[in-house]
Order: structure tokens, then C-alpha cells, then sequence
């Protein structure tokens, strides 16, 4: 992977981010020798908490999850206050120091020099960034966008395509808005229609998710534009299988991955989707306001820019410069987009996706053991769903329980409504076990 050239910058300080070595000591080493946990260094000698992430990464092996150890390293990672518990990462993640280090740092450079010879090392940086998010996603660098976030990448590929009136857009009801009412707009403009696709409330197996939208598809459907897990339920849908029917018929594939990049391990050439998208301050844990926008570079000249600024121009074979010409943009934020990359890539994409999924499953199994009567919208499968629960229980008020749960029990997660109408706890890689025991304790007081 190719990694952000170092820039000179004013550190955030030691004390910021630097646990103690007495509270590593009591941590992780637990009554047990540190060579048992960590046999290629000795904890005594680690510099600072990234250095420890990364030779405790080392230490695992390539299939292996790691223990409350590890994820006690990487929690240690973030600025999360010691007694909060925060569920929300299908909302907003925060940072890691490497990531909030390279944002703040570059910042404290372009303001200190914002000339125009300065400033010329962005243009790499931001191309170094595309390539390392090329790398990540199982794509190109030429098929990588960076946007402002999911809601931007939807919309350049709704208001760029070219469909007329007869044409006809399949879209699963649970999308967010913007692969969902985005198409109504679109619709009202040029005359298409837009089709809306629910899915089993009980889903039973990957067949249940996909047989509505195929049976859906007609020789009108030009676009089928679904969210690859939904942010109201959590239900996961069986992406590829979907863009293989789409490819096989001529039809577009526009997925919202919002839900999916950064908790979950992509191939985009292997899932086979025409448009993938993405934000970065959710799952992938920043920076903020540089998402992705992946177009299959045969797709490239199918779509018309929704910004024309400076920098643009006419590229069949590169979507950066058709799609990316969006006026000024935050410099240190682009350029910290490999960053984000490199914390993932240190700790492992698959690793990633096995905990939170760990995660997920444990909040279900305590759900459905301590609290009778949950009812999940989320599947209990796991080859169903991903890192998002969504539950509710008719003792739970739900005008109060998103207040109480964080001005009472320090928890930050989310209260869905409508259809879907309950609780949301996302749990992430700075969430430990311990923490899906406390949460589920809190839930199961408001009854």
C-alpha cells in the first residue's frame, strides 16, 4: 500500500494520546507473562500506543481474531472518553490519533503556507490517497472518486445518468434518501419511473433478499440501486449475487455502501457493481467529508459531471478528473484519506469485519438471553447482517430511551423510527466486550 510521505508538523501532544505504562501493564498483561501476549516486544519498551498496535498486530496470526488484549490496544487508539460507550458508528466514528494527527498537522501547514508552491504537494497526496483507497476496495485508481461523503457519490450518479421517460429504476425501499427520493427527483425531471422493492421482514436466507428485486426487473429497468446493508434495519443484502443478475440483464448497478465500507472487506471488481459509494466518517473512522465514489471504468463516460470546476476535463479513462472537480476543498483532509487507510490495513480489513461482527453477535445473543420479548428487525444470521442491530421491546419508551440511555449510562447510539421503529447500537473496533455487556445491562433498565 503507498503511504502518506511524512510532513513535518507540531505533534499533538505525547499526553494526549499516551496511556501510562503501569495502565498497559494492568491492561493486557493480566497475571500472565507479556511474551505470552506479545512475544516480539516488551511492553516496558513501547514508545507510544501506535507503536503497540502495530507490533500487536504483528503478533497475530493471519487468521487469528485477537483477544480483549488487542482490542484494548486499538481502543487506546481513539479520544473516546474512558466511560463512554459509543454504538453509533452506522452515524458518526470518531478518529484515530494517526488520522486526527495527519488532518490537524496538514492543516497547521497549509495555514502556516497557503502559496500556491506550498500547497502544490496536495496534488500528489490526494492521488496517493486515491490509489491506497484503489488498493483497499479492489479497484483501480482511475475508477476512485473522492467526494464530500455517500450522499454526494449517490447523487452524481443519479443526476448523470442518462434515462428517459419509459426507463425504469428498481430501488429497495429501506435505501437512504439519497438512493431513494434522490431517484424520485431525477423521476419528476425527466420522466422515469422509479419502483420501490421491500424485502421480507423475517428473511430466512440470502434467497429471500434477493428473489423480490429480480423478480422486479423488467426489459424497462435501466438502474437498480439498492443500499448493501440498510442503515433502518441492518439488513444485509446479497450485493454480488444482485449485480451479477443487473450485469447479466444490461441493467445499471448503483450500491450504497455506507453501511459496508470500512466495517466489512470489498472486492468491487469481484462484486461486479457498476457504482459503489461510501463516507468516511462513518465505518472507515474518518476523516470527515471524504467519502468514495467508485466508477467502473467502462462507466466512466456513461455519467455526466454533476460540478464542472476548475480542474476539470473530459477523461474516458480516468473518473477523477470528470467527477472530482468540485471547487476548493480541505487539502489536509484529502491527503489523510491513505492514512485511514494505513490504520485499517495495520490492524487488518478482515480482522475488522470479525470483530465487529463478534460484536453484533454477542449484542444479539445477550438481547434475546436477558431481555424476553425483544423483537429484532435485524437478522439474527450473520450472513444476513453485518455491524448494525436494530431491536425493540414494548416496555421501551422510545421518545425517551436514546436521552436516558446517554444522560444515564453514558451511551451513545441511535432511535430509529417508522417501519423499523427501535433501538440502533453499532458497535466498532474501539467497543469491547465488556462494553456489549454494560450496554445491554442499560437496555434492559429502561424496561
Amino acid at each position: 500500500m503507498t503511504a502518506i510521505p511524512q510532513v513535518t508538523f507540531e505533534h499533538i501532544p505525547e499526553s494526549a494520546w499516551q496511556s501510562p505504562r503501569r495502565q498497559f501493564l494492568k491492561r493486557f498483561m493480566g497475571g500472565i507473562a507479556a511474551t505470552a501476549f506479545l512475544p516480539s516486544i516488551e511492553l516496558l519498551e513501547a514508545e507510544n500506543t501506535r507503536n503497540l498496535l502495530i507490533e500487536a498486530a504483528r503478533a497475530l496470526a493471519p487468521g487469528e481474531q485477537g483477544d480483549e488484549r488487542f482490542w484494548a490496544v486499538v481502543k487506546d487508539q481513539f479520544a473516546l472518553g474512558e466511560d463512554l460507550i459509543l454504538m453509533n458508528a452506522a452515524n458518526l466514528c470518531p478518529s484515530p490519533y494517526p488520522v486526527m494527527e495527519t488532518v490537524f498537522g496538514l492543516t497547521r501547514d497549509v495555514d502556516g503556507d497557503p502559496s500556491f508552491t506550498n500547497r502544490a504537494k496536495f496534488g500528489d497526496l490526494r492521488t496517493r490517497s486515491r490509489s491506497a483507497l484503489a488498493e483497499y476496495l479492489g479497484a483501480d485508481p482511475e475508477e476512485i472518486v473522492i467526494p464530500r461523503n455517500t450522499s454526494e457519490g449517490n447523487n452524481v450518479v443519479i443526476s448523470g445518468l442518462t434515462l428517459k421517460p419509459g426507463d425504469e429504476v428498481v430501488i429497495w425501499d429501506q435505501n437512504h434518501p439519497t438512493n431513494n427520493i434522490a431517484w424520485d427527483v431525477g423521476a419528476q425531471r425527466h420522466g422515469y419511473t422509479v419502483k420501490r422493492i421491500p424485502t421480507p421482514p423475517n428473511p430466512r436466507s440470502s434467497d429471500d433478499l434477493s428473489r423480490p428485486f429480480v423478480d422486479a426487473l423488467s426489459r424497462n429497468t435501466k438502474v437498480l440501486g439498492f443500499s448493501h446493508v440498510s442503515n433502518i434495519s441492518g439488513v444485509s443484502l446479497p450485493a454480488k449475487a444482485l449485480c451479477t443478475v443487473a450485469r447479466e440483464r444490461g441493467i445499471t448497478t448503483l450500491v450504497d455502501g455506507a453501511q459496508v465500507f470500512g466495517a466489512e472487506s470489498l472486492d468491487l471488481h469481484d462484486m461486479g457493481c457498476d457504482f459503489y459509494t461510501g463516507s468516511a466518517h462513518k465505518w472507515p473512522m474518518g476523516p470527515k467529508e471524504a467519502g468514495v465514489l467508485y466508477v467502473r471504468k467502462a462507466r466512466i463516460p456513461d455519467v455526466w459531471p454533476l460540478i464542472v470546476g476548475v480542474g476539470w476535463r473530459e477523461s474516458p479513462d480516468s473518473a477523477a478528473p470528470r467527477f472530482e472537480a468540485l471547487g476548493q476543498r480541505d487539502d489536509a483532509t484529502l491527503a489523510a484519506r491513505g492514512k485511514t487507510v494505513e490504520f485499517h490495513t495495520t490492524i487488518g480489513p478482515q480482522r475488522i469485519e470479525a470483530r465487529i461482527r463478534a460484536l453484533a453477535a454477542e449484542l444479539k445473543h445477550q438481547l434475546q438471553e436477558r431481555i424476553p420479548g425483544a423483537r429484532f428487525h435485524t437478522p439474527l444470521q450473520p450472513e444476513l447482517s453485518s455491524g448494525i442491530v436494530v431491536f425493540t421491546h414494548p416496555g421501551v419508551d422510545l421518545n425517551r430511551a436514546l436521552t436516558t440511555l446517554y444522560e444515564k449510562h453514558n451511551i451513545g447510539c441511535a432511535v430509529m423510527r417508522g417501519d423499523f421503529a427501535g433501538i440502533r447500537l453499532s458497535p466498532h473496533v474501539y467497543n469491547t466486550m465488556d462494553q456489549v455487556e454494560r450496554a445491554v445491562s442499560a437496555v434492559e433498565s429502561l424496561i
